[in-house]
Parts: C-alpha cells; sequence; structure tokens
C-alpha cells in the first residue's frame, strides 16, 4: 500500500503495542504508518511468547502497586477494544486460581503476605477466596482431590495473544494503516511523518540504553480431556508455574524468567522442569502433545515500570512492559496515544507543557523527559522524571 502524502503518525515497531497504537490513532481518524522488522503474524514479537493472563492481583505477589493498577484499569478496558476489532479473540473472566503441593506449603504465606502488600485495596475487596478440602474441587472439577488448599480470584480473566496479533493486523487494514512489515528502520533515517512513535521493544536499545532483556519460556500443548476452565498458578520456591487453558484443548504452560538476551531454543531442564510440574498438576499432561517449545525476551527498564519518553520535539518511546504486556497495554498504549494526539495538535511544545500534561495525566509515573536528546547529545542520556 503506497501513500504519498507524509502520515501524522509513523509507528515504529508492530508486536503488541505498536498495533495497539497504531490502530487506535487511526481509529481517531489519523494517517498511520506502522513499521515492523518481523512479519505480519508477529511471530518475532515478544507477544508471540506469552499466556497474555491479565491477572493484577496475582501478579501482586510479585509487581509494584502502579502495575496493578494498571492491570485492574486494563482488564476492564479489554472487552471494548476487543469488541472493536474485526476478527473474534478468545476472551475469558473465569478467574485465576492459585494452588500448591502439601511439601511447598510454606509458601502459600509468603505469597499471601506479597500479595496483600502490593495489592489495591479494591482488588483484594471480594477477589481473594480462601479454598480448602472439597472447594478446591467445587471450583475446578479437573483438579477435585489433588490439592486440599487453594485460592480463587474470581475477578481475573486471560485472552488469547496470537488470536489478538492477527485480530490487530486485520483491524490496521481496515481502518486503513499503511504497513510495512518485515521493513527495519534505521535510527538515523527515520520514516517521515509528523510524530514518531517508537514501540520497538528490545530493539530500541540503541537509543534506549538502559533496556534489557528478561529471557521466558513456554510450552504449548494439546491436552483433550483435562478441561480446566480458568489459569492455574502453581506455588513453587523454584518454579513457580503457570497454566493457562485456552480454546480446543490448548494449554500454555510457563514459569521460567532468566536474566539476559539470550534467543537461544528452550534448554532441557527448563523443558524438565515446565512439563514435570504441569505433570504434578494433572497427571493427564503426560499424554498431551508437545506442540511448541518457544523463548523470547521481553524489554525491561530498571525499575521495572513501563515508560512514555519524550525527547522534547516529535518522537514519544513507549517501553518497558517487561512481563505484563497483555495485563497493562490497553492503559500505557491508551495513555500514549492521547499524548501522542497532543503532541501532533500542539498542545504539547515545551518542557513546561509537558510537565503540566505528566502532572494531568491518569498514569503520570509513566512520563519522562529524554533530557539528552533534548540538549542535543550525540550520545543517548539517562532518561529523567519531572
Amino acid at each position: 500500500m503506497t501513500i504519498s502524502a507524509q502520515p501524522d503518525f509513523a509507528v515504529i515497531g508492530g508486536g503488541l503495542c505498536g498495533r495497539l497504537v497504531a490502530w487506535q490513532l487511526a481509529g481517531d481518524g489519523h494517517r498511520v504508518a506502522l513499521y515492523e522488522r518481523g512479519d505480519v503474524s508477529g511471530s518475532q514479537a515478544a507477544a508471540w511468547v506469552a499466556a497474555a493472563m491479565l491477572a493484577p492481583l496475582a501478579e501482586a505477589a510479585s509487581a509494584e502497586l502502579l502495575i496493578t493498577r494498571l492491570g485492574a484499569a486494563s482488564l476492564e478496558t479489554w472487552p471494548t477494544l476487543l469488541d472493536q476489532l474485526p476478527e473474534r479473540v478468545f476472551f475469558q473472566r473465569n478467574g485465576s486460581l492459585i494452588v500448591w503441593h502439601h511439601s511447598d506449603r510454606a509458601e502459600a504465606p509468603l505469597f499471601e503476605r506479597r500479595l496483600r502488600a502490593n495489592a489495591p485495596a479494591e482488588l483484594l475487596d471480594g477477589g481473594l477466596v480462601a479454598l480448602a478440602g472439597a472447594q478446591v474441587g467445587a471450583a475446578e472439577p479437573a483438579l477435585g482431590g489433588r490439592f486440599n488448599q487453594g485460592w480463587l480470584l474470581p475477578h481475573e480473566g486471560q485472552l488469547d495473544n496470537r488470536q489478538l496479533l492477527a485480530a490487530l493486523a486485520a483491524g490496521l487494514a481496515a481502518r486503513g494503516v499503511e504497513t510495512h512489515w518485515n521493513t527495519s528502520v534505521d535510527d538515523n533515517a527515520l520514516p517521515a511523518a509528523r510524530i514518531t512513535i517508537d514501540c520497538r521493544g528490545l530493539g530500541a536499545k540503541p537509543v534506549m540504553p538502559t533496556l534489557r532483556g528478561i529471557r521466558g519460556e513456554v510450552a504449548r500443548v494439546h491436552a483433550p480431556g483435562i478441561g480446566l476452565t480458568r489459569p492455574v498458578r502453581l506455588l513453587h520456591p523454584r518454579y513457580p508455574l503457570y497454566i493457562a487453558p485456552k480454546e480446543n484443548d490448548l494449554y500454555v504452560i510457563g514459569a521460567t524468567e532468566v536474566e539476559g538476551e539470550d534467543m537461544s531454543p528452550v534448554s532441557v531442564r527448563s523443558a524438565l522442569e515446565l512439563l514435570s510440574a504441569a505433570f504434578s498438576v494433572h497427571p493427564a499432561f503426560g499424554e498431551a502433545r508437545i506442540l511448541e517449545l518457544n523463548s523470547q525476551c521481553r524489554p525491561t527498564l530498571p525499575d521495572h515500570r513501563p515508560a512514555l519518553m519524550w525527547d522534547g520535539a516529535s518522537t514519544l518511546r513507549v517501553n518497558g512492559l517487561y512481563r505484563h504486556g497483555y495485563m497493562i497495554v490497553p492503559e500505557v498504549a491508551g495513555e500514549a496515544v492521547r499524548f501522542a494526539s497532543a503532541l501532533l495538535d500542539g498542545r504539547v511544545a515545551d518542557e513546561d507543557a509537558f510537565a503540566d500534561w505528566r502532572n494531568n495525566a491518569r498514569w503520570r509515573e509513566l512520563f519522562q523527559l529524554d533530557r539528552g536528546h533534548i540538549r542535543g547529545d550525540a550520545r543517548p542520556a539517562a532518561t529523567l522524571n519531572v
């Protein structure tokens, strides 16, 4: 597709966040071009290797309050976004179940203390239900008799990550976005546009040197007959497992998180730990068929927070969604779209206007100024909150 006029926005990076930002901007009537070094399926993006659990309360055991608040707000936003897409995406809000084996019972009070310390009060209100004995089987019949205790987090959800990437690609086409798949972008020769939005994840390391990769590994298996009705998390001191049931007896199983930008295939150790832990949740996983073992690296900033970073001119960088991409992206992308629109129409044109915008934003903690680019330094500089 060729459009001669300069677009309002060039979105660089067509993973989850880039697609959502471009699709929303186009829906607001803007002319948008999207550039992605991978293919239309998104198979090279971190978003391809994910369970897409929308679990802000469960994540509170390891994430700070900002992340859980973003996740809670995004969970309410997802149904509206999905209803606007031209293709159906599996979405479920049937809660999460937390279980543990008797030998690992010491993990349960630790998990609960961390969760209660980091979760917003509104998520805890009716959102953490203790189960004992037959109550575990009543909540999840497939696990009846296998666990003596657990917690049901009834308000949480999940979706199908790959269906969503495909639906967003269809949505981009339907809204007339100029897409450039399999196209790398040179930082010294950015595409022509009034405003550039950089959503490249780890691809932005040349201009965001504090980014680092956190490796994740998952298995996708086909396991007819088990019938889990919601994501299940298994507490364990070494590999806290999650099993996310998708449609057609597909399960996404994950646990590992390793520092380093290693894009190599899944290790034997990781595969054994993942599959053995799944087998310990339900022995029928022993007869499951392995469809895929895959790994990816999630883009992470030093504080594990996402960032909306403005260079003082015409570039906005959206990055650092870490392991929480699907859980928080509606709110992060929505904030980016609102700010990018303000750049386009001149409502934000200098540092004072930026400070005012940030102070009035719902998610003010996300906004940063890249003072190195404002000064015109040759090298990327550390960013600074204002």
